[in-house]
Formats: C-alpha cells, sequence, structure tokens
C-alpha cells in the first residue's frame, strides 16, 4: 500500500491498534496531570526548592538503575503483561497520593516514597511500552504507528500541562493566596492519574499481540541483562548508534536542558520567553512526527547516513542559537530543530524496533532508554559548569561545531554512515 493516506487508514481501523491507541491517549495525558501535580505539592507543603528538586529527583534514580533489570523481565513475561502490572501498580500509588492530599497529610517523607515507587514502577513501564508496538501492528505498519503514537504523547505534553494548571487552580493549589489553603486540585489530579491508569489498563486488556515473539528462556535476571548488552555490543550497527547517539546526547543535551533557560532568563523576556520558545519547539517536534507519516520511509541513500545529515543541520541550526536577540529569533531555530528532531525520533524508534530480534527487544530498548537516562544529568551539570566560563555564544557554537563534526567524522571513520534499514544479519541473531 504504497499511498500514505490509505496506509493510515487502514492502520486506524484496525481494533487493536485503536484500543492500543485509546489508551495511550489516556495515560499520557494524565501523566501531565502528575508531572505538575507532583512537583507543586512539594513546593506548597515544604516551601524549599530545593526538596522539591530532590524528590523528583527519586523518581529518576530508580528509573536509571533499573530499566535495564525491566527490559530483561519484559523479554522474558512480554511487554503486555509487564505494561498491565505497571499500570495497576500506578493506579494504587497515584490513588494513595490523592488520599493523602485529601486528607490533608502532607509530608515530606511519604511522599518521597511514593516518588520512589512511582519511578521504580516506570524502569518497568517503559521498556514494555516501547516494545509492545512491534507485536501489535505489521512490520509495515511500524513507522506510521510510531509516528501516530509519538504524535499522541507530543499532544498531551502540550495540552496536558495546561490543563493540569487550569484544574488545580480552579479547585485549590494548597497555597494560602490561592483559596484557604485548599489542596483539592492537587488530590483531584492525582485522583485523575490514577483513574487513567485503571482505565488504559482496561483498554489494555483489549490488544492483542498478534506478533508476539517467543518468550526469552528463564534465566537468571542478571544474565539476562548481560545477554541483552552483549546482543548490543556484538551487533556492529546497533553498537556504532548507540555509542554515537550517547556522546552526541552528552554534549548537547544539556544545551536544549540548561542553557535555553540562561538565554530566556538572561537575553530574552523571562519565563514567558522560555514557555513560548519551548513551545514552539514541542510543535515543531510533533509536526516533523506527521511528516514520518507522510513521507513515509524517506532516506538520503541509507539510514545511517539521514541521520548523520539531520545532525548537520541541526548543529548549524544551534550554532546561531546563542546570538539571537529576539524571542521569534529563537523560535525559528527551534521550530526547524523539531521538525527534524521529530522526524528522526519516528525513524529512530522504528528501527531499532525492527533491527532487535523480538525475544531481545525490551532488553535493547531499555539499553537506549539507558543511556539517555544516564547521559542526561551528567550532560546538565557539565553545561552548568561550563557556563560559569563560558559566554551563551560560546556554548551553542561549541555544541553545534561538535555535532557538525561528531556527525562527519562518524561518516569518515566509523560504519554509521552504511547503516540500512532491516533486521539483523541472520549469523547475529
Amino acid at each position: 500500500m504504497d499511498d500514505p493516506q490509505q496506509a493510515r487508514s487502514a492502520l486506524l481501523r484496525e481494533p487493536n491498534f485503536r484500543w492500543m491507541m485509546g489508551g495511550a491517549i489516556i495515560s499520557a495525558l494524565g501523566d501531565q496531570f502528575t508531572m505538575i501535580a507532583l512537583p507543586w505539592l512539594v513546593l506548597v507543603s515544604t516551601g524549599d526548592p530545593l526538596k522539591m528538586g530532590l524528590v523528583i529527583a527519586l523518581m529518576s534514580v530508580p528509573r536509571a538503575i533499573f530499566i535495564l533489570l525491566g527490559g530483561a523481565l519484559v523479554d522474558r513475561y512480554s511487554p503486555k503483561s509487564m505494561l498491565m502490572i505497571s499500570k495497576y501498580v500506578n493506579t494504587v500509588l497515584l490513588g494513595v497520593l490523592a488520599v493523602m492530599v485529601f486528607s490533608g497529610h502532607m509530608e515530606l517523607m511519604p511522599i518521597s516514597a511514593l516518588a520512589l515507587a512511582i519511578g521504580f514502577a516506570s524502569a518497568f513501564s517503559i521498556p514494555a511500552g516501547t516494545s509492545m508496538l512491534p507485536n501489535v501492528v505489521a512490520p509495515a505498519q511500524l513507522p506510521m504507528a510510531n509516528g501516530i503514537m509519538m504524535g499522541i504523547r507530543q499532544v498531551t505534553m502540550l495540552a496536558g500541562p495546561l490543563l493540569a494548571g487550569m484544574l488545580i487552580a480552579l479547585f485549590g493549589d494548597g497555597s494560602r493566596a490561592g483559596g484557604n489553603g485548599s489542596a483539592a486540585g492537587i488530590g483531584i489530579a492525582f485522583a485523575l492519574d490514577s483513574a487513567s491508569f485503571l482505565l488504559s489498563a482496561w483498554t489494555l486488556s483489549r490488544v492483542r499481540l498478534l506478533h508476539a515473539a517467543p518468550k526469552a528462556a528463564p534465566e537468571p535476571v542478571l544474565r539476562a541483562v548481560g545477554a541483552g548488552i552483549g546482543m548490543v555490543w556484538n551487533d556492529m550497527a546497533l553498537r556504532t548508534s548507540m555509542l554515537y547517539w550517547g556522546l552526541c546526547a552528552f554534549v548537547v543535551g544539556g544545551a536544549m536542558q540548561v542553557a535555553l533557560p540562561v538565554l530566556a532568563s538572561t537575553v530574552l523576556h523571562g519565563a514567558s520567553a522560555l514557555g513560548l520558545i519551548m513551545g514552539v519547539h514541542g510543535a515543531g517536534s510533533l509536526a516533523g512526527m506527521a511528516l514520518s507519516g507522510v513521507l513515509g520511509k524517506f532516506r538520503v541513500r541509507n539510514f545511517g547516513t539521514t541521520v548523520l545529515l539531520v545532525d548537520v543541520l541541526v548543529g548549524l541550526l544551534l550554532i546561531p542559537l546563542g546570538l539571537v536577540l529576539a524571542t521569534w529569533q529563537a523560535a525559528a531555530l527551534l521550530l526547524v530543530i523539531g521538525v527534524l528532531g521529530g522526524f528522526m525520533q519516528v525513524a529512530v524508534f522504528s528501527w531499532l524496533q525492527q533491527r532487535v530480534p523480538r525475544a531481545m527487544l525490551g532488553r535493547a530498548m531499555s539499553i537506549f532508554m539507558f543511556i539517555f537516562m544516564g547521559v542526561a544529568p551528567l550532560s546538565a551539570a557539565l553545561t552548568g559548569w561550563l557556563l560559569q566560563y563560558t559566554t551563551l555564544a560560546q556554548l551553542f557554537g561549541g555544541a553545534g561545531l561538535f555535532l557538525v563534526g561528531a556527525a562527519l567524522l562518524a561518516w569518515l571513520l566509523t560504519p554509521m554512515g552504511t547503516i540500512a534499514d532491516g533486521a539483523m544479519p541472520p549469523a547475529q541473531r
């Protein structure tokens, strides 16, 4: 089916995919309520931004530590079963948070313990969720299905915080200035997210695994994790790609996380400018994901060359970002960066899902996510340190030149430019 419109219509007519898509919309929207409500709860109950940051960190630490273990268990027990369990666990955890808020028991220690547990559950839900789609749709439908699912996630990231903020402000945000200190809005946000997990678990129960892989043979979990790492390392394309992506994320990721807020506060118009340029970047990502559905499997020569070419373009766009003097200039650059990033995000996930044997997919996706989760805090810390000694122009210029140089060196000195779409060679399976 060559016509993208017909292919999209055929995919959307599949009951299996519709159940999964419906659950994804419900769950992703609910996630945004907790992303707003949890840090706000800590802030209004303690008045300490440092404690708020520590609680948020508590969610990310177990996720990064246990995600490789989660990937091994996904391969052993199937992504659907692990995703179902994680949804039920999150239903209970968020329900407890809602009860605590409604009852007025908002002590830091139990909130921290629940945040830790939510992060632990996500170490299993993330590899399960990213491994699920190849078991639901045909291989030829994967790029389009990924584009739709990632687009849904992007839309909820744009709309969810706005809805959550309105709900919390309307029913009470816990601050005395907000109306007698009522925190009912925060409790309602947690309750809605709890209900979203329960409802999405029901929609997931309606999904049948049409292309399910045989379960991994029972073996010690740590040995299974090692087998997954060994599989990635022994496949030249996977090893080269993940090392390259990890290096680029380490250098460039901090510029987006740390330097952009500094740019907004020192050069542009403060928080409003940051919100605008990040919103534009998110809209660009959504457009890039939609573009992937229109263009299909668009490649310049092959997958690897396309990745490197896009990185060169993004690097060239990063260089002038530190020289902007107006919000519209930063927004224009980030819009194009977002489009390119959204398009490649769909391509990368689809390539990984098609490249890796199904029995190892949970572990491969967990390794992929582990690289970025582990690199993110290190990159942010490095960027913060560098900003003490460099200007924004030097930082963005250096990050952009590094990305261009890394792509060119990868083209010249590594097999990255020769990596094609398709499954792993049989000898490596």
